[in-house]
């Protein structure tokens, strides 16, 4: 993975230091992630925490748009395939694990009527508009997976468990959609969360990201915070949901 990402040199990634078979140990990066630049009581600036934002995006776009040789061909052929199809069928198994874990809850009956008409919608959006190319996906991008290292550095990147083959519009909902969580509950002020948004959309328009992938991709992940067994996240994310199907009529195939 190191060595795919060195080729563009966008970013900087942990080195292994030490292996075996149950013990890996990296090395680490120096520096706040782009989130805490965000938080409500950051000492950041206005003006460094969109520098960033900016920087980020010119790394993604670099990132995503470098040509690949044979050797790069062959890593991303060997990763895992998280195609639409993929992440609908593995949507269908989470809502019913969770359906089945309070179907003897009166009281939940409500919310599992409303998260089964809202995860028909969304896994019909997944499969009814024409998918983008696919590409390297990091699998769970947000903003605590990005390093600021400050200066000229390149920014880090961490976690690559998830690493897969998928469309671009996956990592860019996934950022957007984690920012939007994180205004909603008050993490994040509402103008670091326009300029970090609008720059996620610059570079879902940069790389040619159809506004169906990412607004389905987008559905499906607060689809996937609504499961999330924590106060309050199942109505929060439902009401999200019901209100961009109001918003947003997506073009089908």
């Amino acid at each position: 993975m190191a060595t795919f990402l060195d080729a563009a040199g966008a970013f900087t990634t942990p080195r292994i230091l030490r292996s075996s078979e149950d013990v890996l140990v990296l090395s680490t990066l120096q520096g706040p992630t782009l989130y805490q630049l965000g938080e409500n009581d950051s000492a950041a600036s206005d003006e460094s925490f969109a520098w960033e934002w900016e920087k980020w995006a010119r790394s993604w776009i670099a990132q995503l748009s470098l040509p690949h040789g044979r050797a790069a061909r062959s890593f991303l052929d060997s990763l895992p395939l998280r195609s639409a199809e993929v992440e609908a069928a593995d949507l269908r198994r989470c809502v019913n694990r969770w359906l089945r874990h309070f179907e003897n809850v009166p009281e939940m009956s409500p919310q599992a009527s409303a998260l089964r008409a809202v995860a028909e919608d969304v896994t019909r959006n997944l499969l009814g508009t024409a998918p983008d190319p696919l590409v390297w996906s990091h699998g769970d991008l947000h903003g605590e997976q990005i390093i600021v290292a400050g200066g000229r550095s390149p920014l880090g990147l961490l976690d690559f468990d998830e690493g897969a083959q998928a469309e671009a519009a996956l990592d860019l909902a996934s950022m957007d959609m984690r920012l939007e969580l994180r205004r909603r509950r008050n993490h994040m002020s509402r103008a670091c969360y326009h300029t970090a948004h609008l720059q996620v959309m610059a570079v879902a328009q940069e790389l040619h990201v159809n506004p169906d992938r990412f607004h389905a991709y987008s559905d499906s992940l607060w689809l996937r915070e609504a499961l999330v067994p924590r106060p309050g996240r199942l109505d929060m994310a439902t009401a999200v949901l019901d209100e961009r199907a109001k918003q947003y009529q997506p073009t089908q195939a």
